[in-house]
């Protein structure tokens, strides 16, 4: 009779901490994840209130968007690390905590320059919590798992991408514009509350030192670069020294950023991973997806408040179809993934985004409701086929134990590529909407004219404002201005439209190239 090999139960595999409690760690985790996305993405659907009452201008608003994802960007790296280092579950508590006090802050805003100053302490939250929530994800399930939880975790994101502007939208029904940072509040506290209960502490057991110097030239760099784009696209000359000198210093910038790591023994970014072809295919996908969906997400709400005149919530609840469309395909892309290849459905889903946006050539003034739902729907099952696939392409080179820096390059490609999406697309909307609308703003008030070109919502107030100051001959010669408006806006996101599609299916190309194909039969997975 045989006895039972003793050594049997020590050599199998040994189960990731908190496995027992795996299922319970990604819920919270999806609670974190809501937290910071909707915090980000919520701000949207208030940019017009923003604009009428503080005074904001079209650039002002941009960095209201974008001084949160450069922060975010800039600090990725270093969270990674200190995660890491002093332990993600700890990181976790910290960043949410921060986010927390940013949004009351933010809320109780009293200029542009205070809203743009209390987003950035958002972005230094949002960068600890949001590439922690993966890294824990990372940790807790195994391989075998690890993608279907990475599926639920892209879903989640899918969903809170269009949550945010439909809580704001209801919340902007009732209060004032700030009150929509107050929402993500109690979310917090209670991500808080399930960090603490149910998730387990992890971190490196030989983590890298903090590279301090590197984290501020990349944030410097960044700064630079959105900078020069944003003055460029606001009207001013892109020979101009105001642009030229932060847009060239940007990338002089991100080139000694690169060349600096390269060198460094504890480097805020490992620049070598992306001399692997398929991470560098993955992370260029990620960026590009979020420029794309950042990007038209800022314009589509000028379309439906400025141009429909929909709501903030009628506006929130139109990006429904693609949350919904979004989280579906995010949930199913992994599974398909694992049968056709991540090659394969990214780049299916990069040929619908590019369809989806040569669909935006269909919609006007006049354009049916459900136009605009069908093609936010195919947007919406684009972006989903890519989010969890090129993740996991991501996260499977990365080693255990390296996985909260690991999930700072996903996580900073995602915000690099949607705040440039802002920034650029935001850009030539305002730049080719000024050159169609032309002299037509010449009727107004001299001291408006130069705000009134920058955008829609610009103009339409400030048509209001002459009409309201009771000068009947002057409201008549403002009213002009409307129809002149509309048309201009109409070619001017036509024209970003065909940008964002070339952009995606400059992405369809990338993937197909460097991505990998479908994993043979027996093709051990990777950590």
């Amino acid at each position: 009779m045989t006895t039972a090999d003793p050594t049997v139960r020590a050599e199998a595999p040994a189960e990731p901490p908190g496995y027992a409690r795996r299922w319970w760690v990604l819920a919270t985790m999806t609670v974190c994840l809501l937290v910071v996305i909707m915090g980000n993405t919520i701000l949207n659907v208030a940019l017009p209130s923003v604009q009428r009452e503080l005074g904001a201008s079209h650039g002002e608003l941009q960095w209201a968007v974008d001084a949160y994802i450069l922060v975010f960007a800039g600090l990725l790296f270093s969270w990674g690390v200190i995660g890491d280092r002093i332990g993600r579950r700890r990181v976790l508590l910290i960043g949410l905590t921060v986010f927390a006090v940013g949004s009351v802050l933010a809320a109780s805003s009293s200029s542009p320059l205070e809203l743009i100053l209390w987003r950035a302490v958002m972005g230094v939250g949002g960068a600890a919590v949001q590439p922690t929530t993966l890294a824990v994800i990372s940790n807790v399930f195994p391989p075998a798992e690890r993608g279907r939880a990475i599926g639920i975790w892209a879903a989640t994101a899918g969903l809170a991408v269009a949550g945010g502007p439909l809580a704001g939208g209801a919340v902007l029904e009732h209060f004032w514009w700030g009150a929509v940072f107050l929402i993500g509040v109690p979310v917090a506290v209670l991500g808080l509350g399930g960090t603490l209960a149910v998730v387990p502490e992890s971190r490196d057991p030989d983590p890298g030192r903090l590279d301090v110097p590197g984290v501020l030239l990349s944030i410097v760099a960044l700064a630079g670069l959105v900078y020069g784009i944003i003055r460029g696209g606001s009207g001013e000359s892109w020979a101009s020294p105001g642009v030229l000198v932060p847009l060239l210093g940007g990338l002089v910038l991100l080139g000694l950023f690169v060349w600096l790591q390269r060198r460094s023994t504890h480097p805020a970014l490992d620049v070598s991973l992306f001399r692997n072809p398929a991470f560098s295919a993955a992370a260029a996908a990620l960026g590009l997806n979020f420029f794309a969906l950042m990007g038209a997400t800022f314009y589509l709400v000028y379309f439906l408040q400025g141009l429909r005149g929909y709501s903030p919530l009628q506006s929130g609840a139109a990006l429904i179809p693609v949350a919904i469309a979004m989280a579906l395909m995010a949930a199913r892309s992994s599974r398909l993934a694992e049968r056709y290849g991540a090659k394969a459905v990214c780049a299916a889903g990069f040929l619908l985004i590019t369809l989806s946006f040569a669909g935006f050539q269909l919609l006007d003034q006049t354009s049916p409701l459900w136009l605009l739902i069908v093609i936010l729907s195919v947007q919406g099952l684009g972006m989903g086929s890519v989010m969890a696939p090129a993740t996991e392409s991501i996260m499977s080179v990365v080693p255990r134990e390296k996985a909260g820096a690991g999930a700072a390059v996903n996580n900073s490609v995602r915000q690099i590529g949607g705040a440039l999406g802002v920034a650029i697309l935001g850009s030539v909307l305002a730049a080719t909407y000024s050159a169609h609308l032309g002299r037509a703003v010449d009727v107004l008030p001299a001291d408006a004219r130069s705000e009134a070109r920058q955008s829609i919502v610009a103009t339409l107030e400030a048509v209001r404002l002459v009409e309201a100051g009771g000068d009947a001959d002057a409201a008549r010669e403002a009213a002009t201005v409307v129809e002149p408006a509309r048309e201009a806006f109409v070619a001017a996101m036509h024209a970003t439209a065909v940008g964002t599609a070339g952009a995606s299916l400059i992405a369809a190309v990338v993937v197909l190239v460097w991505l990998p194909g479908r994993r043979q039969r027996g093709e051990p997975v990777t950590h």
